[in-house]
């Protein structure tokens, strides 16, 4: 759901104090668009399975995309003959099984519950990286993942911990979490990888890449979900996930990079927590649930203490 994260990929400029603070309305529309993808899917799940939903979604954002991206088609095409299997794997997990859990989840539980639940992805993003990439965690940062840690488990466990230890929770919540951290080994890997080309054209290949992926399981649901017809509902969501909220999301994300640099930019992701909660309280008709709001300040409380607190530097001692 959320926009690609920034990997080891070309340095981009960062504009001027003008043009970088004309970058930040990019970055809230896309978080908003990006929002609404949660509310599109929601609404639409008890027409349309989980895994049409991202087939289709991608399929479509990656043929609107293609066109644009037209001058690096030769940098795409050589990517894929040298490295087919990474970008198809790496696709797979952040595009495919990322969205497939969150599709599959929101049939079993509410919008602001799932983007709650996916603010937790960075800190998972931040442990996965100390074991997968070998950087420094920190004192601060693991406490932090705890603290965000138990926040989620509340939520999960809609703060009935007897509940959670008689294994009696929310499917779709469990989901979920497997999305968000589908989406924290997908930023570690796409880190790792180094593909070399640009933002938005590798956008595109790991768009097509997760679609290729998402395919056999999208024609088992043909067969055998009664949700596959298309109606008019399907259509209207799939034109909203695959535009606004698919290739305009994508696009206005590099555009915000390119302006803002690739922390500022990353950092604004939050805003689609908070958008998910407001448009689901507009559109849905959701409220906002007591262990919500106490999960939700635990993640907050964690992610403070993981990207804000700063260790402080043993002082050199004088003689």
């Amino acid at each position: 759901m959320q926009a690609m994260p920034i990997a080891h990929h070309a340095a981009q400029p960062v504009a001027g104090p003008v043009s970088s603070l004309a970058g930040y309305p990019a970055a809230v529309l896309c978080w908003l668009l990006s929002a609404g993808v949660y509310i599109a899917a929601k609404w639409v799940a008890p027409e349309m399975p989980p895994w049409g939903l991202c087939f289709w979604r991608l399929t479509l954002a990656c043929a609107i995309l293609l066109p644009i991206v037209h001058r690096h088609h030769g940098a795409m095409i050589r990517l894929l003959r040298t490295r087919a299997i990474e970008v198809v794997a790496v696709g797979a997990i952040g595009l495919t099984l990322c969205q497939g859990m969150i599709y599959h989840g929101l049939n079993d539980t509410d919008a602001t519950t799932a983007g709650i639940i996916m603010a937790l992805s960075p800190v998972m993003t931040m442990v996965l990286a100390r074991f997968v990439l070998g950087e420094p965690l920190g004192l601060w940062k693991a406490l932090g993942a705890l603290v965000a840690l138990a926040g989620m488990i509340f939520i999960v466990a809609h703060g009935n911990l007897t509940a959670l230890l008689q294994l009696k929770v929310n499917a779709g919540e469990l989901w979920i979490v497997g999305s968000a951290f589908c989406w924290g080994l997908y930023t570690v890997l796409l880190r790792r990888a180094e593909f070399g080309i640009e933002l938005l054209p590798m956008v595109v290949l790991l768009l097509g890449a997760g679609a290729l992926v998402a395919l056999p399981f999208h024609l088992w649901e043909l067969f055998n979900d009664e949700r596959s017809a298309m109606d008019v509902d399907s259509i209207l969501a799939l034109a909203y996930l695959a535009g606004p909220g698919g290739a305009l999301m994508y696009y206005l994300y590099n555009k915000s990079v390119e302006t803002l640099g690739a922390s500022r930019a990353s950092m604004l992701l939050y805003l689609q927590t908070v958008f998910v909660a407001m448009l689901a309280y507009l559109l849905l008709g959701e409220g906002v649930h007591d262990y919500d709001l106490v999960g939700a300040a635990f993640i907050v409380a964690g992610i403070v203490l993981a990207t804000v607190v700063k260790p402080r530097l043993a002082q050199p001692r004088v003689a």
